[in-house]
C-alpha cells in the first residue's frame, strides 16, 4: 500500500507528533508492507529537531525535494491536520488523523469527518463525542512518549520545589486561573518556584507581552519563560520542573506538555476530563475530578456561532487543585519518584501508535477493496 502522509513539520504539538509517526514509518520502511510517501502541509521546518539522527532527516529531506512526483490519486493519504481543512485531500482515498478538545461537534465538523474514509482520533474522548453525534468508522488511537525526551543529570534550581506550567496561554487551558490560583498558596515563599512556558505565537504580540509581564509582577518567585524553540530546550524545561501543573487544562486532544512530564517521572497535577483519562490514573498523577463545565468561548479560538469549534470545558474547584498541589508538594519533599510515570512512558510509545495507524488503514482499504 502506498501511503502519502500529508502533514506539518513545525514547532508546535501538531509538527511534533507528525515528526514522531514520520520517524516511525521510517523505521519500519524494510517490512515492505508500506510505501510511505510525505507531503507537507505549509512550510516544513525541522530546526525544533536540531541534533537528531541525521539519517532520519536526510530521508525526509528526500521525501520533501520529491513531494510532487510522489503524488499518485490512488494513494491512500494519511492526513494529520485539524478537521477544519481536512475536506481538502491530493488523492481520493483519505484517512484523518485529528485532535479534538471539545464536546458538540458541529454540522461542518461531523459533515467534514463523514467525507474521510475512517478518522482517528488521538483521544477517546473525542471519538465518543463523534459516534454520539452520528459518526460512523471513527477510531481512538493514543500518543506516544517522544524518545527525544530523556531524564538529565542537571541540577535546576537546588532547594526550591519547582512547578511548571507550559502550554500556549488560552481560555482553554486554564493559564490564568492556575497561575493566580498557585500565586494565592505559594506566591512570594522562597522555598517555590513556577516557571511558565505560555507564550502563544497565534496571539497579538502586543497583547502576550503585556501578559506575561502582567504574571511575572503578581509574585517575587514568577519565572516567565521566552519562547522554547526546540526539543532538546523542551527537555531541559521538563527535567527541571518538580511538578507540572499543565494538566489542569479543561480540554486537551491530548495534553502532551502534562504527559512528557509524567513519563519523565515527575509528579503532575491533573484534571481528570477529556484526554487526560486515556493516560492520566491514581498511580501516574494527582487528580483533580471535575466541578462542572463552562462554555469554551474565548472571542479567539472559539467563537460562538462558528462554524467549528463550539462547546464545553471542563472546570475546577480552587480548594480541590491546592489541595493536589500539596500532595505534589509532599511526594516531592518525601525524595518519591513518580515510577508509574515513567512505566507510562515506557508503554505508550510511537511505535504502537503508528502500528494502530496501519491497522487502521489495512482494515479500511482491505473492507473496501
Amino acid at each position: 500500500m502506498k501511503i502519502i502522509f500529508e502533514a506539518p513539520l513545525n514547532q508546535v504539538s501538531f509538527g511534533n507528533v507528525s515528526y514522531n509517526i514520520l520517524r516511525e514509518f521510517y523505521n519500519m520502511r524494510s517490512n515492505g508492507k508500506f510505501e510511505v510517501a510525505y507531503y507537507p502541509i505549509s512550510n516544513p521546518d525541522l530546526s525544533a529537531f536540531e541534533g537528531e539522527d541525521k539519517d532520519f532527516h536526510e530521508w525526509v529531506k528526500s521525501l520533501i525535494d520529491n513531494r510532487f512526483s510522489n503524488l499518485s490519486k490512488d494513494a491512500v493519504t494519511l492526513k494529520l491536520w485539524h478537521i477544519n481543512g481536512a475536506e481538502k485531500r491530493i488523492s481520493k482515498n483519505q484517512v484523518l488523523f485529528s485532535f479534538y478538545e471539545l464536546d458538540e461537534p458541529t454540522v461542518a465538523e461531523k459533515a467534514i469527518v463523514g467525507l474521510q474514509d475512517a478518522t482517528i482520533f488521538s483521544s477517546s474522548y473525542a471519538r465518543r463525542s463523534f459516534e454520539y453525534g452520528g459518526c460512523s468508522n471513527i477510531h481512538s488511537i493514543p500518543l506516544g512518549f517522544d524518545p527525544a525526551f530523556h531524564k538529565t543529570n542537571k541540577k535546576y534550581l537546588e532547594g526550591k520545589v519547582h512547578f511548571l506550567l507550559m502550554g500556549k496561554f488560552e481560555k482553554r487551558k486554564h493559564t490564568d486561573k492556575i497561575i493566580k490560583l498557585w500565586v494565592k498558596k505559594f506566591g512570594n515563599n522562597a522555598k517555590y518556584q513556577l516557571s511558565c512556558s505560555i507564550l502563544n505565537p497565534f496571539l497579538d504580540k502586543d497583547l502576550m507581552k503585556k501578559l506575561l509581564i502582567g504574571y511575572k509582577s503578581l509574585a517575587s518567585n514568577i519565572n516567565v519563560l521566552p519562547y522554547v524553540a526546540t526539543n532538546k530546550e523542551v527537555n531541559d524545561v521538563l527535567n527541571s520542573a518538580d511538578i507540572d501543573l499543565s494538566g489542569l487544562s479543561g480540554a486537551e486532544g491530548w495534553g502532551l506538555p502534562a504527559f512528557n512530564a509524567t513519563c519523565l517521572g515527575k509528579w503532575s497535577v491533573v484534571l481528570n476530563a477529556t484526554s487526560h483519562c486515556d493516560w492520566a490514573n491514581k498511580d501516574n498523577s494527582i487528580l483533580v475530578d471535575p466541578s462542572g463545565k463552562i462554555d469554551a468561548y474565548d472571542g479567539i479560538f472559539f467563537k460562538k456561532g462558528s462554524d467549528f469549534n463550539q462547546g464545553s470545558i471542563y472546570d475546577f474547584n480552587e480548594e480541590a487543585a491546592i489541595a493536589a498541589m500539596e500532595q505534589a508538594v509532599q511526594l516531592v519533599e518525601a525524595g518519591k519518584e513518580n515510577l508509574a510515570g515513567i512505566k507510562l512512558g515506557q508503554e505508550f510509545t510511537y511505535k504502537n501508535t503508528v502500528d494502530n495507524i496501519c491497522r487502521v488503514l489495512s482494515d479500511t482499504y482491505k473492507a473496501s477493496s
